[in-house]
């Protein structure tokens, strides 16, 4: 089974401030072999890129209401009248505040979603054949 992948490249904001930010390339990637996550890799100052890893829905449900907890939490707002999508990041490495453009952000997520609509991610895990090979035994 060839697997999809829904990549975007995307100028996102780190907000260090109020009236501080900077631009900061990233790489939003979505699979089919991973259905239920998507994944992010910040291009900073590094040498390797920083990768994020969070659930596909906590994504959509950001770009509509606040959601998240602990780690990841995503949430809408305004900014100069644009529309835009904030993720408030934290590891024990530190804590990042991020700013995406909401209408690219969410035809990228439209995209991950005509590629595996919502409900069919365990179908593509095969979780229920397998489910049902254990219970056989």
């Amino acid at each position: 089974m060839q697997h999809l992948v829904v990549e975007r490249e995307l100028e996102l904001q780190l907000i260090l401030s109020a009236d501080h930010s900077f631009p900061v390339p990233a790489r939003l990637g979505y699979r089919s072999d991973d259905p239920y996550a998507v994944h992010i890799a910040f291009h900073v100052t590094s040498e390797q890129p920083v990768n994020w890893t969070f659930s596909r829905d906590l994504l959509v449900e950001g770009v509509f209401r606040p959601c998240g907890q602990g780690d990841v939490k995503v949430w809408p707002t305004k900014v100069d009248g644009r529309g835009v999508v904030l993720m408030a990041l934290s590891s024990p490495d530190g804590e990042a505040l991020l700013q995406a453009p909401a209408a690219q952000l969410a035809a990228w997520l439209e995209r991950t979603l005509r590629a595996v609509p919502p409900g069919s991610e365990a179908e593509l895990l095969g979780m229920d054949g397998a489910l049902d090979q254990l219970l056989a035994r």
